[in-house]
C-alpha cells in the first residue's frame, strides 16, 4: 500500500500557485512555463481553490470570456479537494474518480505539502503492480 508521503518524497514538493485576483492569462502562462496542468490558488498563503487547464477551456474559452480580463477567482474550482500525506494511492484514485478531478493538493494540518496529478497516481499504481508481478514470478519459479 503506497502512501501519498512516499510519492511526494520521490516526486518532490514543488508547489506552483497563483493569486485569486491574477488574470487567467497569467495563470495559463505559468502552467505552460512549469509544464503543469493546474495551479493552486493561494490567498495570503491559504489554499482557496485550484485552477486547471480544464477550468480554462470550460469557463473561459467556451464562455467567450477574455483571458486577460478574467480573474482566476472567476474560474477556479473551490474549495479544492485535498488529500493528506497519510492517505493511500488507492484512496487518491477513488477521490479523483468520484470527484472528476485530475490534481490533488496534499495538505496536513493546514500546511500545503505538494500536489499529486492523476499521472503521478497512475505511475505509482503501475510501478506497484510491476513489483507484485515480479514477486509472484520469483515465487512461482522458486
Amino acid at each position: 500500500m503506497i502512501l501519498v508521503r512516499q510519492l511526494l518524497n520521490d516526486k518532490g514538493d514543488a508547489i506552483y500557485s497563483t493569486a485569486p485576483d491574477a488574470p487567467v492569462l497569467e495563470a495559463i502562462r505559468t502552467m505552460a512555463e512549469r509544464n503543469v496542468g493546474a495551479l493552486l490558488v493561494l490567498d495570503g498563503g491559504a489554499l482557496v481553490g485550484i485552477v486547471s487547464e480544464r477550468d480554462y477551456t470550460r469557463k473561459v474559452i467556451l464562455m467567450g470570456r477574455s483571458s486577460a480580463d478574467t480573474p482566476v477567482s472567476a474560474i477556479m474550482s473551490a474549495p479544492a479537494i485535498t488529500v493528506s500525506s497519510s492517505d493511500t494511492v488507492d484512496h487518491c484514485m477513488q477521490v479523483c474518480t468520484r470527484s472528476h478531478v485530475r490534481h490533488l493538493p496534499v495538505v496536513d494540518g493546514g500546511a500545503i505539502l505538494g500536489v499529486l496529478s492523476i499521472g503521478d497516481l497512475v505511475k505509482a499504481v503501475i510501478s506497484d503492480q510491476a513489483e507484485a508481478i515480479e514477486h509472484l514470478q520469483r515465487y512461482i519459479a522458486g
